[in-house]
């Protein structure tokens, strides 16, 4: 910028301030939306350092979503209460966004976790472990169900945790009890849960029973899982134990890391207690 020109830049300068190029501000002109402060008797185009903070709303409305035609209905109307109006809906907006973004980190951070842990895991073993209470979020009762009514109650369920946002990252699990069990009903479940790191106020969850689990590993779909639940029973009878209320199933790999069922895994979580305990 020379003395000549002053305070006024031309389309190239102001092209490289706002780091676009020429055919943005050309555009920007044709459509009403920005156009050069000022065009000489050559037809050369020059820009004020003051529109520079315009270009820079602009630039803001539109990665906040914002169309270029609802950009130039504020500008045709602009004011200081209709620009006020706007930046408060605009911060409103970006504050809903970052709680998403933040929610969507917390569930990345969490699969991450699983899936790391998952890589140090022995599948061929069965051990004997105490689980701390968890607190779970539970579907309506699937017991007995039709598989029509399963997806719907597999839908529903979904639905309530998108609403309530309730999705922690964990995946979502099934609950069996004891009748089912000693039945061999292994697919009769009760439940479709999802564990609840950090349980909301005035949401019916399920506190899951802290204590002894008899936990093991079952590779394949649920149409053998019958032959993990027998290694299970076997080793809890050769270790003394006795069957609590519930089993408790997660995939550990599904589809999302596996592209065969065959080679799907199914983490088991039977809770047992000494024999002297339990009637």
């Amino acid at each position: 910028m020379n003395n000549k020109r002053g305070k006024y830049l031309t389309t190239g300068e102001f092209a490289k301030l706002c780091k676009v190029n020429k055919q943005t501000l050309f555009y920007y002109d044709q459509i009403g939306l920005l156009s050069p402060i000022m065009k000489n008797e050559k037809g050369y185009r020059y820009y004020s350092i003051s529109q520079f903070d315009l270009f820079i709303v602009i630039d803001l409305l539109k990665d906040l979503g914002m169309s270029l035609n609802d950009i130039q209905q504020y500008m045709q109307n602009k004011s200081p209460d209709s620009f006020l109006t706007l930046m408060y809906q605009k911060k409103e907006e970006i504050v809903k966004m970052r709680k998403e973004i933040e929610a969507k980190e917390k569930i990345i951070d969490t699969k991450i976790k699983l899936m790391e842990e998952a890589s140090h895991l022995d599948f061929d073993k069965i051990t004997l472990e105490h689980l701390p209470e968890a607190t779970l979020y539970l579907s309506r009762n699937i017991e007995n169900i039709s598989d029509e009514e399963f997806v719907e109650v597999f839908s529903d369920f979904i639905d309530e945790l998108y609403v309530l946002q309730l999705d922690t990252g964990y995946p979502i699990g099934a609950i069996t009890k004891r009748e089912q069990l000693l039945k061999g009903e292994f697919n009769n479940y009760s439940h479709l849960y999802i564990e609840q790191s950090s349980p909301k106020k005035d949401s019916p969850y399920f506190q899951a029973i802290a204590g002894d689990h008899l936990i093991g590993y079952h590779i394949g779909d649920e149409k053998t899982i019958q032959n993990t639940y027998k290694r299970l029973f076997s080793e809890m009878e050769r270790l003394n134990l006795t069957l609590g209320d519930y089993a408790f199933e997660e995939y550990i790999y599904d589809t999302v890391v596996k592209n065969h069922k065959e080679h799907y895994v199914t983490k088991i979580m039977m809770q047992v207690c000494r024999t002297e305990n339990k009637k």
